[in-house]
């Protein structure tokens, strides 16, 4: 036997769809979806407070079944296989992921798809477990208080020195981010620590010359 008809025999046998049942079709997907619908309430669950999406929940357990239905007929044929990629290689989603975990559940979908289309229901078994271990464990970790955004737009004599005596009994700057200095006055941006948030703006508020104050907070994105 030749390298030729040692590599064209490997992947004849790796596409044994012929010998893929009605039955087994069936289980798959039944786990898939049995899975996907863990992952449905996992995800509930953990955004219910936050930015839960149901039309997303939903299409992540769909997501899940589809992706293992792919599986399951790309080991039919090469042909159908080959077409799978050429197809999938076009095709582009425009839909923004704004949330990091709404990324990861959908991620998780897809893998779940994937292993289970492929036949490997431990594996996926185990992943759901672990993924939802590392999530809780995670979720009880005690945050790290992050800075807030402190803007002052101000006029007269005023200086930035003014707006850091103001700040020091209710919290610190921590860095001066921007100044913007206009004819009609001036707009400073700075990263605070607060103990006490009234009490910061307000004591902004009753220096000289200032006409606004804002106290944003943010963890990467300002939410205002």
């Amino acid at each position: 036997m030749t390298f030729k008809d040692a590599i064209e025999n490997n992947l004849i046998n790796g596409f044994s769809g012929a010998d893929i049942t009605v039955a087994e079709v069936l289980i798959t997907l039944g786990i898939t979806f049995v899975l996907a619908l863990y992952l449905f309430f996992v995800y509930r669950y953990i955004t219910m407070n936050a930015f839960y999406s149901r039309d997303f929940n939903i299409s992540m357990v769909s997501m899940a079944i589809i992706t293992a239905g792919i599986i399951l007929a790309m080991q039919s044929s090469l042909v159908i296989s080959l077409g799978m990629v050429g197809a999938l290689s076009i095709v582009r989603f425009r839909t923004a992921i704004k949330e990091p975990l709404d990324l990861l559940f959908l991620f998780w979908a897809i893998g779940t798809g994937i292993i289970c289309g492929a036949g490997l229901y431990k594996i996926a078994v185990i992943l759901a477990v672990c993924v939802t271990v590392a999530i809780a464990f995670l979720k009880l970790l005690p945050q790290t208080k992050t800075g807030q955004i402190l803007f002052v737009g101000y006029a007269g004599s005023l200086k930035t020195g003014d707006i850091k005596n103001a700040v020091l009994p209710y919290g610190k700057i921590i860095s001066i981010k921007s100044v913007n200095v206009t004819s009609v006055g001036t707009n400073s941006v700075f990263e605070v620590r607060v103990t006490d948030a009234d009490g910061m703006v307000s004591a902004v508020k009753d220096l000289d010359g200032v006409d606004t104050v804002s106290l944003v907070s943010h963890d990467g994105e300002f939410r205002g």
